[in-house]
């Protein structure tokens, strides 16, 4: 394994580029152990010894930014993660996989971006993401490929970055127990106003919930109720028909005429077609995660931008 840095890929300033980081991280994971992100880029650059200079360019634009290279660790250990190279057990904690090992013993400092968009869970990623992408009208392009004005700019940029967050929201709802599951979504619609001003919303018991696994009653008098279904399923694991046949005779069963289908996956063509003829809300995950963005459930806003432009009224009116 090369530890010189100045054999790395570099940019026209003479900073390692994100890619040439890629078999280094992945080296600095091996023995498996788990790993800040601070600590991994530490020890990266004692690894490849690179010195204080390069570390201490900044973009021209941020002077008070934390530096170009060690901006790029990040996307760097994006696209790792997206090929599940590594995971991520907790914030800012980072693990190699057996997919990471193996790809580190086959390849060692050759490893590159190609490669990991090579792999499965890869390509996966970034179908889901032009699903995304699509749905809310982003190109997905990258901030310096595209010929639009700036706000078009700025605006595809973070639409791009919260579809991302959103694939990765999703992967962690997934691993949730279902019990969670079921709260967190009462939580979401209650976060939606659903619940009313004094509303009351409620997860029913398991042993005896009749296929009904939330109860979100409008108003105090429960003139007005929600019913709900939550599906935690992974990926592929469509919700068909039968499920939304079943999820309407429990509707029935308590003579509710409003229901909603909430699952972390998709529904099957029949599925769409009945739940539109009865009535039935759903939620896929894609859907399900777009919502708890806009609503701030399990997120946490990283940082505010503020864009600016002239108030042409301001210079037009006499002082």
């Amino acid at each position: 394994m090369n530890r010189n840095w100045q054999k790395l890929k570099q940019s026209a300033n003479g900073i390692p580029t994100n890619e040439s980081l890629i078999p280094y991280i992945l080296e600095i994971l091996k023995d498996g152990k788990e790993m800040k992100n601070r600590v991994i880029r530490e020890k990266v650059i004692i690894f490849l010894q690179i010195p204080d200079r390069i570390l201490e360019i900044k973009y021209p634009n941020y002077p008070e930014s934390e530096g170009v290279l060690l901006n790029r660790f990040s996307f760097a250990l994006s696209n790792l993660y997206k090929a599940n190279a590594i995971e991520r057990p907790k914030r800012g904690i980072y693990k190699i996989t057996e997919i990471g090992k193996s790809l580190l013993n086959q390849y060692g400092d050759g490893l590159t971006k190609k490669i990991l968009e090579e792999q499965p869970a890869f390509k996966k990623y970034m179908e889901e993401l032009a699903i995304r992408n699509e749905r809310t009208g982003s190109t997905g392009l990258l901030l310096e490929d595209m010929q639009e004005d700036v706000m078009l700019e700025v605006e595809n940029r973070i639409n791009n970055r919260k579809n991302e967050v959103a694939i990765e929201l999703l992967e962690k709802v997934r691993q949730v127990e279902p019990t969670f599951f079921e709260n967190l979504v009462v939580k979401l619609l209650i976060a939606m106003g659903y619940s009313g001003k004094n509303g009351e919303a409620k997860v029913t018991t398991r042993t005896n919930d009749g296929g009904i696994d939330g109860i979100i009653n409008q108003d105090p008098l429960g003139t007005s109720t929600v019913y709900i279904q939550a599906k935690r399923y992974q990926e592929g694991n469509k919700v068909g028909r039968p499920n939304i046949q079943a999820f309407y005779g429990a509707l029935a069963s308590v003579n509710a005429d409003r229901g909603v289908f909430i699952t972390t996956s998709s529904f099957s063509k029949g599925a769409v077609e009945f739940a539109k003829n009865q009535g039935i809300v759903l939620i896929d995950g894609i859907k399900l995660t777009d919502l708890m963005l806009q609503y701030e459930v399990g997120v946490e806003v990283a940082k505010i931008y503020k864009l600016f432009r002239i108030d042409n009224d301001y210079f037009d009116n006499d002082i």
